[in-house]
């Protein structure tokens, strides 16, 4: 294998494929990243046993001869990135498998693994089932996944559950103490009802890669394997799908309120932001009082506070418009925060039934979003 490529082109489609490679592999060849060449491209493919993620992403170049190898992909990743922007040259030693790389000034030799030892990795074969916009899936992904949970204890939570009926997409994610439902509508109907739980790491690496040229991704839906596929212009990424049946979380979704507050999306995150500087220290737990106006001419205000035994207390007013009852009620503010965060909109919406009652917080004016945060019972 001889071939040439940009250390631009090279460096970015590493990265890409680095964040599927086994931190502790069961195999040393789960460490490595794939290369192999592709008529006038470089292929470069990554797996991750555990999880069942693949990653290829191919990237152009100058074939002299074709072939197959696989490198370490920290030491790959580590020295390219480190190269100055110029053509890098790639040279296979199939006798020792051993690659020279040359870029400029720089010569470097890095012994590899046979490609035959590594495992097959799932690519496109053909366009997909159907489409998504790439912003928007980015978005659906970046508002849900967050909520999925973090540990093994029931893993079907630390995935997203996908729903594709008709031209609906929704995708919902739940840890226990939170809850993230994001709908969107597709560009065609799609004839059957698909139900599927996607690991929450694959579809964050799925919303990393995803830029301004991904106008729209193509996604495979399972067949005979319980494995998804997303097709991006020139990456596709692979997922086993989680095993399990997910909790019916329309059921927890709060129908009636007694208080309905509007705030400022940024007025509310500052104040939440500044909270958790004092809330570390109480296991995270903020404080929200709602008071409705008390004049028909008199706004309403939201206090946000927290303290902390050792280290002091804070509290913020954000100016609000309030309806319903005054609401005295206590969140994990880490929680408040990292909704917010992920809403884009101007204004949110904040509803509860009570200070024992779940909180759900959606966009102003808008229903293809909501999320809901259980309360905190805490002693003040």
């Amino acid at each position: 294998m001889k071939i040439t490529v940009i250390q631009e082109s090279l460096a970015r489609g590493l990265s890409i494929v680095g964040k599927a490679v086994e931190s502790r592999p069961t195999m040393p060849v789960l460490s490595n990243v794939l290369i192999q060449t592709e008529e006038s491209r470089l292929r470069l493919s990554a797996v991750n046993m555990t999880l069942g993620l693949g990653i290829t992403c191919w990237i152009g170049a100058s074939v002299s001869e074709s072939g197959s190898i696989t490198l370490p992909s920290k030491t790959l990743m580590d020295l390219v990135s480190n190269l100055s922007p110029e053509k890098v040259t790639l040279t296979l030693d199939t006798n020792t498998l051993t690659l020279q790389l040359t870029c400029g000034g720089t010569k470097a030799n890095i012994k590899g693994i046979d490609a035959d030892e590594f495992p097959p990795v799932q690519i496109a074969d053909g366009g997909g089932d159907l489409a998504v916009d790439g912003k928007v899936l980015k978005e659906m992904i970046q508002q849900t996944a967050f909520a999925a949970a973090g540990d093994d204890n029931r893993p079907i939570l630390t995935g997203v559950y996908t729903l594709i009926e008709g031209d609906t997409l929704t995708m919902a994610a739940a840890d226990g103490y939170r809850l993230a439902v994001r709908t969107a509508k597709l560009e065609q109907a799609f004839p059957e009802r698909v139900e599927m739980v996607i690991p929450a790491k694959s579809l964050n690496e799925v919303a990393r890669i995803i830029s301004e040229e991904d106008s729209e991704v193509w996604i495979t839906l399972p067949k005979e394997r319980d494995i998804v596929m997303f097709h991006l212009k020139n990456v596709d990424v692979s997922s086993q799908l989680l095993e399990g049946k997910f909790p019916d979380f329309r059921a927890i979704i709060p129908r009636q309120y007694s208080t309905s507050t509007v705030m400022y999306t940024s007025d509310l995150l500052r104040a939440c932001q500044r909270a958790e500087i004092f809330a570390r220290d109480n296991a995270y737990s903020g404080y929200l009082y709602v008071t409705p106006p008390k004049g028909p001419s008199e706004p309403g205000e939201v206090k946000v506070a927290s303290k902390s035994t050792e280290r002091g207390d804070n509290e913020g007013v954000v100016d609000a418009s309030v309806e319903g009852e005054a609401l005295d009620i206590s969140f994990n503010i880490k929680y408040l925060i990292e909704v917010l965060r992920v809403i884009h909109d101007e204004r949110i919406v904040l509803e509860s039934g009570g200070s024992a009652h779940p909180g759900v917080i959606r966009p102003e004016n808008r229903d293809d979003f909501i999320h809901v945060i259980m309360p905190m019972s805490v002693t003040r």
